[in-house]
């Protein structure tokens, strides 16, 4: 049953690279067709964050909490047409948690988190975008010995989704900006555990994420530098079901909050 699962994710995940791919394809030859020039915004951007993951089963409920972490990465926008541009985001950072009453051990979590989405503007002030997004993290368990027992706990999470959302921009002075986004997303994946000790236990199963993403930030626009720059908050939350509910009857939700800060050098090609 797993591995049908696995082979399932897989195929969903091989579809879904193609399909973005196809439009990505697609929309930017109909933008170079339209346009005399590509304009693209590229850059780098940075997210301070903490961390809360909650599990809850059926005989058990653990908190866990990181302490602050930077992911950082690159960012990209190409504007296609008049009314279309396809964004890129992309965040890694490494993660150190511990249980909330300071009991359990504590793990460390390297976590990627991507986003590609197609833009289209509805006027001055509003735009929607649909997408896709990759998630992954793994949990490492720091080594430590309970009783005579000492063992390791290793996991790896990782899902291809689909996502959905509405951005807006206000002018609040000259070159100075209000930014807000608000996004939902859903997708499938799997989740890999291994653990090694006294008793050894693995599993290997399909999971379905899904939640929220929210960003509110100001930016202003250096017009000799063709730059911008932008500070604000972003909120992320989402929940893990699992497949093999019967293997595994446990619901995680994660969420994930701190502070952005970005800086992007706009040009046309």
């Amino acid at each position: 049953m797993i591995k049908l699962y696995n082979s399932a994710n897989l195929i969903r995940k091989k579809s879904y690279i193609l399909t973005v791919i196809a439009v990505c394809c697609l929309f930017i030859f109909y933008g170079s067709k339209n346009a005399y020039a590509l304009d693209i915004t590229a850059g780098a951007t940075s997210w301070c964050a903490l961390g809360e993951q909650k599990s809850a089963g059926a005989d058990y409920d653990t908190v866990m909490e990181s302490d602050p972490a930077l992911l950082f990465g690159p960012t990209m926008s190409v504007k296609l047409s008049k009314n279309f541009n396809l964004t890129f985001v992309c965040l890694y950072g490494k993660f150190s948690y511990k249980d909330k009453d300071d009991v359990s051990p504590k793990f460390k979590s390297k976590r990627s988190d991507a986003d590609l989405a197609l833009n289209y503007r509805l006027n001055n002030y509003f735009k929607i975008f649909a997408g896709m997004k990759y998630l992954s993290f793994d949990m490492t368990q720091v080594e430590y010995t309970n009783g005579s027992d000492t063992s390791v706990n290793d996991g790896k999470h990782e899902f291809l989704g689909c996502g959905l959302g509405l951005s807006a921009t206000y002018p609040i002075a000259v070159n100075l900006f209000l930014l807000a986004t608000l996004s939902g997303f859903s997708g499938w994946g799997s989740e890999k555990v291994d653990v090694r000790g006294l008793k050894n236990f693995s599993f290997d199963a399909g999971i379905n994420d899904y939640g929220i993403n929210s960003n509110l930030s100001i930016a202003y626009y250096i017009a000799s530098a063709s730059t911008s720059i932008s500070l604000g908050g972003r909120f992320q939350y989402f929940k893990t079901k699992y497949e093999e509910d019967n293997f595994f009857p446990v619901t995680i939700k994660n969420r994930i909050y701190g502070i952005t800060l970005s800086a992007a050098y706009s040009f046309n090609i």
